[in-house]
């Protein structure tokens, strides 16, 4: 599994998302990937101030998890069918 990240380099809540799903995603070895929606101009239309979003996946067939605050709740359930990563 992968997660990304859609955001702007300019954006705070961006930069905390990112933040605080990094170590939940690194518990189970998931990578987090980094889009930022003003270098795709199609995410950019179809998001637009709606940053950041965090999707399962990626954003054209990945489930969308939470937008604006980290949801923990769900991200987390979405990590647990990740298997643990060997240390």
């Amino acid at each position: 599994m992968t997660l990304t990240l859609l955001g702007r380099a300019y954006c705070h809540l961006c930069d905390e998302m990112l933040d605080a799903v990094r170590p939940l995603a690194a518990r189970r070895g998931v990578t987090v990937t980094v889009i930022d929606i003003d270098t795709e101009p199609a995410l950019e239309q179809a998001f637009g101030d709606r940053v950041p979003v965090l999707f399962a996946g990626d954003p054209a067939g990945g489930a969308e998890l939470c937008h604006f605050r980290l949801d923990r709740v769900r991200v987390e359930a979405a990590l647990a069918e990740v298997p643990a990563a060997w240390n």
